[in-house]
């Protein structure tokens, strides 16, 4: 089956040469065995990292731990450092696999970015109940996002580099979305959480995270977040760009590189957070971001590789990777970190979003942990000195 899919802006010729020359299988050679490094090829330009899940944490995913440790110098908790899981009931921290992730970057010179201190999903009911089941009011509410963001970011102070301290809270349209925390607390509680984290590890980089904000849109709800907080004296230092992407979304790779220079304009670094590059196509209806609410029936004709990725979309992958890496090399002064949102594709998330059991290849290496063209085509495109 031949794929054609478009590619825009000043890297399509490298980006079509790449399709050819990755064309090809590439040899089952295991990073286990040497090779080159995320960590080596990008020293001096940003940290390169990977998102863990516990899994690999605990080393229940044979060979995966030791991978990471090569190849990345940053690393992010997948869901462990989520509220449900350090706080799953009021009062009762659990910190056991977050400590173990924080002493493996430690064992392995990896910088630790914590993630997250609120968000509207992966929090438990409780958060916003009173003993009654109904909506607590806005002063208890307060006390216990001011008592969990002071307990964890506390803990790890000076271990942790960075938190994403707010997550997800724009609608597509820019506005602010319509969640229990602002609800009950009204839009302040932004700016509440982000002081907050200040308060409780003051030398921490504290980050605003959120999805699709290559979108015009969206980009422009976040820079108006980030001038308001800054006008009011709320530190915050970073926009945390997620990058869950796919072969034909964004449809101008461009934009990305136009949100980047839009939040670096408004007095923030940018971080590349979330980045995977689904091959699968997306369900009609769906916002292609990230959005755990999004549920669709599996359906055959939305899942095309079970048996494997066949070589010719591999090889677009590769491109559509090169042509995204070359738009942060552009930037590396404005870009401080790109961290892949897991570690081979036999772990990823995307194999069960928007719908489950799905079979996808959205990362740089397979479900073997070989290096799959995308991470040859982007190891070249830094070694050609973008």
């Amino acid at each position: 089956m031949t794929h054609h899919f478009r590619f825009t802006g000043r890297s399509a010729a490298f980006s079509l040469s790449l399709v050819l020359g990755f064309a090809a299988a590439v040899p089952a050679r295991a990073v286990e065995e040497g090779g080159e490094t995320y960590r080596e090829a990008f020293a001096g330009k940003f940290l390169v990292g990977a998102a863990l899940g516990r899994a690999v944490i605990e080393g229940r995913a044979p060979g995966v731990q030791g991978l990471a440790a090569r190849q990345f110098n940053a690393v992010t908790a997948e869901n462990d450092m989520k509220w449900e899981n350090l706080q799953p009931e009021e009062g009762r921290f659990e910190f056991e696999v977050a400590d173990a992730l924080v002493d493996f970057a430690a064992a392995n010179g990896m910088q630790v970015t914590g993630h997250v201190l609120l968000w509207h999903q992966q929090t438990p009911d409780w958060v916003f109940e009173d003993e009654h089941g109904d909506p607590v009011g806005r002063e208890p509410l307060l006390e216990r996002l001011e008592t969990h963001i002071r307990t964890v970011a506390g803990r790890y102070r000076g271990r942790v580099h960075g938190w994403d301290v707010v997550n997800e809270a724009l609608n597509e349209d820019g506005s602010l979305r319509d969640s229990a925390w602002l609800r009950i607390l009204g839009p302040d509680y932004i700016a509440q959480a982000f002081r907050m984290a200040h308060e409780a590890a003051p030398e921490a980089r504290l980050i605003y995270n959120d999805y699709n904000l290559y979108q015009p849109d969206k980009r422009a709800g976040a820079v108006r977040l980030v001038r308001e907080l800054k006008a009011q004296g709320v530190p915050i230092h970073a926009v945390g760009m997620q990058a869950h992407y796919g072969l034909t979304h964004p449809e101008d790779m461009a934009d990305v590189a136009r949100s980047i220079e839009a939040f670096a304009a408004s007095g923030v670094d940018v971080e590349i957070t979330e980045l995977d590059l689904a091959v699968l196509p997306f369900p009609e209806g769906s916002d292609r971001g990230a959005d755990l609410d999004e549920n669709f029936a599996l359906q055959e004709k939305l899942d095309p590789y079970r048996a494997g990725l066949p070589e010719d979309v591999a090889a677009l992958q590769a491109a559509r990777y090169a042509e995204l890496f070359g738009f942060f090399l552009d930037h590396a002064d404005k870009v401080s970190r790109v961290t892949f949102w897991g570690v081979t594709d036999a772990g990823s998330w995307k194999n069960n979003w928007p719908m489950v059991g799905r079979t996808d290849y959205p990362l740089t290496f397979d479900r073997q942990g070989r290096p799959k063209p995308a991470f040859h085509a982007i190891i070249e495109r830094v070694r050609a000195g973008n």
